[in-house]
Formats: structure tokens, sequence, C-alpha cells
């Protein structure tokens, strides 16, 4: 009613963000093995800073940075901008996983498949 974005609404972006990002390099956030197993990439945390509100009919620009791509997990960076202000930066960290029917999940090392595509993004090291 107040024409803002509420808050629960950027981790959704951040979400759409990062299956975005993995369409983009031609892979898919849920990798069917033959065998039919899955790899999927389930999260471990999700924060955001909120330094301006959007409103309705804003047009966002959200920037995805892979902050960190470690042996079994990634996180990214995210900045939410209207024009020339930003509004929200956030981080999510995800972790590979191998879905089994009937097993529980398990942590496993990043596949080749997308550790070969993903790559850091050094330009945070500066900050």
């Amino acid at each position: 009613m107040a024409g803002i974005v509420h808050f629960s609404q950027f981790y959704k972006y951040m979400e759409e963000t990062e299956h975005e990002f993995f369409r983009s390099l031609g892979l898919t956030i849920m990798h069917h093995e033959e065998d039919g197993s899955i790899i999927g990439w389930p999260r471990v945390s999700a924060s955001c800073n909120f330094e301006a509100p959007a409103c309705f009919e804003d047009l966002l620009e959200i920037r995805l940075a892979v902050y960190r791509k470690g042996v079994k997990s990634i996180t990214y960076n995210f900045e939410f901008w209207r024009d020339d202000t930003r509004l929200v930066r956030g981080t999510m960290k995800t972790v590979c996983c191998y879905f089994q029917r009937g097993e529980k999940m398990k942590s496993i090392e990043i596949p080749d498949l997308y550790a070969t595509r993903i790559r850091e993004d050094y330009s945070h090291e500066t900050e």
C-alpha cells in the first residue's frame, strides 16, 4: 500500500538473477544426471542491506558478481540499482549438492561442468 517493494522480494530477485546467470553460461540450476540423480544449489545463507526503497514500477538493474568460488560453494554479491542510485546490496551463499531419490542430500565438490564456466569476479578486492 505504501508503493514500495517489500524487502522479501529482493531475495526472490537474487534467486532469479542467479538462475539467469547460470543460463547465460549454458548451465542450469538443477542438472539432471542419466541415473535420475540431480545436482543442485541450495542456499546456505542470504542477506540484504537496504539503502533506499524501490518503488512500484521502478526499473531495477541487478548486478551479480561471484565473490568467492570455493571447493563446494559459491558466494554471490548482488547490487540493485535504479538509475544512479544503489538501493540494495545482497549476498547469497549456495552449496553444490547431489540429490538421489530416497537418500539424504549431500554436498559435493563443484563438478567441472560448472567449475570451468563460473569464475570469481576479482573487482571486490579493490573495495
